[in-house]
């Protein structure tokens, strides 16, 4: 027999399976829920290792950065990645939590739903918003920004709708006062914990 004419019963198993990886395979994404909340075991990156843990109390001050580029991957607590939605990653932190993030800048606060794990690397580096959640913060084009963030407990109307992508009720600004010792502190290298 030759080989051409082989290649056509050869091939034949092939695409099959091919074709029945595409239609159910890839990836499962978990439903945006609040429920189960996951703390997870401790985990290493690039030599480090961060131990998840609840912190009701948690209020630090350090720096935002934002990343968008992720697109439909899967995020930390299993469900996808929307850079337009108003989430975040951050080291420790139950998935999901909720966290206000303010702006040590302008002073704007914002609600963000906590749903993936980093930024990895630089320590002072607190937490990762999506795209969306920079924007509304303001802070996009900075790249990095100071930021003050702290652990919250919203209400089911705000919960609910950053679980469907959108913006939770808006939140006044801090008090020009209340910025101006944040900003001190932070220049300081300590936080309000």
């Amino acid at each position: 027999m030759r080989l051409h004419a082989l290649a056509p019963a050869l091939l034949a198993p092939a695409m099959l399976t091919l074709a029945l990886s595409a239609c159910g395979g890839g990836v499962h994404y978990r439903p945006v829920s609040d429920t189960p909340v996951r703390i997870g075991p401790a985990y290493t990156v690039r030599g480090v290792t961060y131990t998840p843990a609840a912190d009701p109390h948690y209020d630090m001050l350090g720096y935002a950065t934002w990343y968008g580029n992720e697109s439909g991957n899967q995020v930390a607590n299993g469900e996808r990645f929307r850079p337009d939605w108003i989430t975040a990653a951050h080291k420790t932190l139950p998935l999901p939590s909720y966290v206000e993030v303010t702006s040590l800048d302008t002073g704007r606060r914002i609600l963000v739903r906590v749903n993936d794990r980093g930024p990895f690397g630089e320590s002072a580096r607190i937490i990762d918003l999506s795209k969306g959640a920079a924007e509304l913060l303001g802070v996009r084009a900075k790249g990095k920004a100071a930021v003050r963030v702290r652990v919250v407990q919203p209400d089911e109307h705000d919960r609910k709708a950053l679980r469907k992508g959108h913006t939770a009720r808006q939140l006044s600004p801090v008090s020009g006062r209340a910025l101006a010792n944040l900003q001190a502190q932070f220049a300081r290298g300590v936080g309000p914990r």
